[in-house]
């Protein structure tokens, strides 16, 4: 069974655009940007609710969290899927370990407050290491924190740019988060305290 699907985005929505060619349910889709892209790619797709809620219009950031979680609740979503999502919200408690995150490095590393697209592949190939890929990881209040799910290595290449070495990176992007979220759906994700075990199969 295919779970309800709350996805957060601030840009193009390329993480949205794979989530719906693979055929997940996705019920809302909120982002904290105007006129971006990801609107229209939800909107196409039929997307039942589709909302802009801006940090800038918000008094706090707990309201920020409230406005973005209460079109969660709306939806009654079982998960929320942070993709290309650039702002720190306060998760509520009914949604701990229902929120995941996708990261475009191997966390730890190339991560935390500004660390996203281009500026990760960019700090990758700068830093001379021969692995990156990409990280699933259920989202807390802090920046690419919470308990990691899985990840994919990608290997760096010796002439790589930071356009070729993202692209590679999304391939496999594509096929962890899809794959993390049939594990949520399945019951067979287990998290004791920052460890995340896959629980076999039924």
């Amino acid at each position: 069974m295919s779970p309800r699907l709350a996805v957060l985005l601030s840009g193009s929505g390329t993480t949205l655009q794979n989530l719906l060619d693979r055929g997940f349910d996705v019920a809302a889709v909120v982002s904290s940007k105007p006129g971006v892209r990801g609107l229209d790619r939800a909107r196409a797709a039929g997307v039942p609710l589709v909302e802009t809620v801006e940090r800038k219009a918000c008094p706090s950031r707990e309201a920020f969290g409230e406005r973005i979680f209460g079109v969660c609740r709306q939806a009654k979503a079982d998960l929320v899927v942070m993709a290309g999502f650039l702002q720190l919200v306060p998760i509520p408690d009914d949604f701990a370990h229902r929120v995941m995150n996708i990261h475009p490095a191997l966390i730890p590393a190339f991560c935390g407050q500004g660390m996203h697209g281009r500026h990760v592949h960019e700090a990758v190939l700068a830093s001379g290491v021969k692995l990156t890929g990409c990280t699933v990881h259920f989202a807390d209040n802090e920046y690419d924190h919470g308990p990691i799910i899985l990840q994919r290595a990608v290997p760096v290449e010796d002439d790589d740019t930071p356009d070729a070495l993202a692209a590679r990176v999304f391939a496999a992007e594509c096929e962890a988060y899809p794959e993390a979220i049939r594990l949520f759906a399945a019951g067979r994700l287990g998290v004791e305290g920052r460890r995340v075990r896959i629980l076999p199969g039924g």
